[in-house]
């Protein structure tokens, strides 16, 4: 059971849809509310969850939580802050969950004091297979950290990490399901480039990525290991394993990660 009992999301998108969905999934008796400015929105929200509190007011949402978790977009985070400043209390623990945005400016804008945790999920929240990182502002406790990596835990994985390294996790599993998402599209073109049908070779492109994914989660081998056990001497994959090789699949992976983290640097004015 999570040591607290009222939740507010502000903003209602699809991540805060998906944290939200893990809560009540989990059924820890958690209270939920929901400030969403787009009428549309809150009306879709409102339909899908009825034992949700759904506002149109930040300010109203955050006197009402205990955890207030910032699920908006980073252009954003101005206007919101200013927002929810008179309300917001050092009892109160804000997690954000803004891309680029450092806990000391969201410290900065609102009470001295004020409890702080920054977190960087992804997409795959949406199905309970998230992977999140989350860090400590200067006035978060150990037990704040461990609430928000039980919070996101809930929707996948969550680990902590310092705050100078979320620029490399945004890189790495911020932005990493759409590297992924394009592997698995080049693998479908590949099969049907070669007779199979897009569907078949969607599904086995898909399938053949989960699975090699909950190998290295669940058995616990280096990824290097389990590919010496799919590479026979002279057989199919080490060919395979050879054109990637010489096509620099490797550095450009390490490079696509290394962009990201640059331009979440850039983004946040570092």
């Amino acid at each position: 059971m999570l040591n607290v009992r009222k939740i507010a999301f502000i903003g209602g998108g699809n991540m805060a849809e998906a944290i939200m969905r893990g809560l009540l999934r989990e059924d820890v008796g958690i209270e939920v509310c929901i400030a969403e400015i787009n009428p549309k929105r809150r009306d879709e929200l409102a339909a899908q969850f009825p034992h949700v509190q759904v506002v149109g007011d930040a300010a109203e949402a955050a006197q009402w939580g205990e955890v207030i978790v910032l699920a908006i977009k980073p252009q954003h985070a101005a206007g919101v802050l200013d927002l929810i400043e008179p309300v917001v209390t050092t009892d109160h623990l804000v997690i954000s969950i803004m891309a680029g945005i450092p806990t000391s400016k969201i410290e900065a804008s609102l009470v001295p004091g004020c409890r702080v945790v920054r977190a960087m999920p992804n997409t795959p929240a949406l199905v309970g297979a998230g992977a999140t990182a989350v860090c400590s502002g200067r006035k978060a406790s150990p037990d704040d950290l461990d609430l928000a990596r039980q919070i996101f835990a809930m929707n996948g994985v969550a680990v902590s990490v310092e705050e100078k390294l979320m620029d490399a996790v945004t890189g790495l599993s911020g932005s990493g399901p759409a590297y992924v998402f394009i592997f698995i599209e080049a693998l479908s073109d590949a099969g049907v480039k070669n007779g199979l049908p897009r569907d078949v070779a969607t599904q086995l492109a898909a399938q053949t990525v989960l699975g090699a994914a909950r190998m290295v989660v669940e058995g616990g081998e280096h990824p290097a290991l389990l590919k010496e056990k799919v590479t026979s001497p002279g057989g199919t994959t080490i060919a395979a394993l050879h054109v990637l090789e010489n096509r620099g699949f490797r550095g450009a992976v390490m490079d696509a990660v290394e962009a990201a983290c640059l331009r979440s640097k850039e983004l946040a004015g570092k």
